[in-house]
């Protein structure tokens, strides 16, 4: 089965290597490795030239953003699996792929997902946060809890089905999108008990009350879009939990 691993950057030369090395030195050979850049100002896409000789196919040009340049991944992909690691985020070993490969050879499998370690942006120490992804099930989408999305694959009919990110969410795309997987298109999935991707800390969802508040407003959007019962209460509630198990480097509430 061939693997579609999308990345998608913008001005992200600094933070790009450690992805384009963490998949290719992937022992698993199949792997197509697309990168969206959104036109960057900076050495992105000359870093991607220099250190990226496996990248099949480079795009840059302007975009509406990481869900805009997550669907254009999508349209180039012709893996029967399809995953995301954004520049910064890197798989914890090279039998990462191997390892969701062998559990896809089930043939009812949708999806396969495991566990994120969160990292400082420095690397100066071990993780400070283990976003574990064990106790998922498809109701705890009404709690915000999600598999976490660069530690998850999905079979290419199950994108078929549920189709491209909606652009017109700010942060909690990825979040909708799992919603019409999960609920909407009844994904089968499994969880891997292990962690399968590392990933700096930040990102849109981690940039202080003002994001946390447009996630949880997204959140709510996305839930009662598709009949997900929930409530503001309800998804604030994720936040605490949150604070409490970074301070603990441990934690499943994205």
């Amino acid at each position: 089965m061939k693997v579609s691993v999308i990345t998608a950057v913008r001005n992200g030369a600094l933070a790009i290597p450690v992805t384009l090395a963490s998949v290719a030195t992937q022992s698993y050979v199949d792997i197509e490795h697309i990168v969206v850049d959104g036109a960057s100002s900076d050495e992105t896409v000359a870093v991607v030239r220099r250190e990226g000789p496996h990248v099949e196919t480079l795009v840059s040009e302007p975009d509406r953003g990481v869900y805009d340049a997550f669907n254009k991944g999508l349209r180039v992909a012709r893996g029967q699996i399809v995953a995301f690691l954004n520049a910064g985020d890197a798989y914890s070993d090279a039998a990462v792929i191997s390892t969701v490969v062998a559990a896809f050879t089930d043939p009812a499998l949708d999806a396969v997902f495991g566990d994120v370690d969160i990292v400082p942006t420095d690397g100066s120490r071990g993780p400070i946060r283990h976003y574990r992804a064990h106790a998922f099930e498809p109701p705890r989408l009404a709690d915000g809890y999600m598999p976490p999305h660069p530690a998850l694959f999905v079979r290419r009919q199950a994108l078929e089905a549920v189709g491209e990110f909606d652009e017109s969410y700010q942060i909690a795309g990825d979040f909708e999108w799992c919603v019409r997987l999960f609920v909407g298109a009844r994904a089968r999935y499994v969880h891997l008990p292990m962690v399968l991707t590392r990933m700096p800390r930040g990102g849109l969802s981690n940039q202080g009350l003002r994001s946390a508040w447009i996630i949880t407003r997204e959140m709510r959007r996305a839930c009662k879009a598709h009949a997900v019962s929930t409530s503001y209460p309800r998804l604030l509630a994720r936040l605490p939990r949150k604070i409490f198990e970074f301070k603990q480097g441990a934690g499943d509430v994205p």
